[in-house]
């Protein structure tokens, strides 16, 4: 069975986990939380069980902010 393209709506919908996000940038989870504590990573939303996630439009919106500032 094929599976349809992710709507551009749908993915900046899309929710990373820390693990997923550390994969995608290339970093350990000590950077990302290093990051978190000092302000410096892109927004979380922190679920009812703790864990925490990171909309892929705030990933999107944080990397350019990044690349302005460079």
């Amino acid at each position: 069975m094929r599976r349809s393209p992710i709507s551009a709506t749908r993915r900046s919908e899309e929710k990373l986990t820390v693990d997923e996000l550390c994969v995608e940038l290339l970093i350990s989870r000590s950077t990302f939380y290093d990051w978190r504590q000092k302000g410096r990573a892109p927004r979380c939303v922190k679920l009812p069980n703790g864990s925490l996630r990171v909309r892929r439009s705030d990933l999107e919106n944080w990397l350019t902010d990044c690349e302005a500032a460079a």
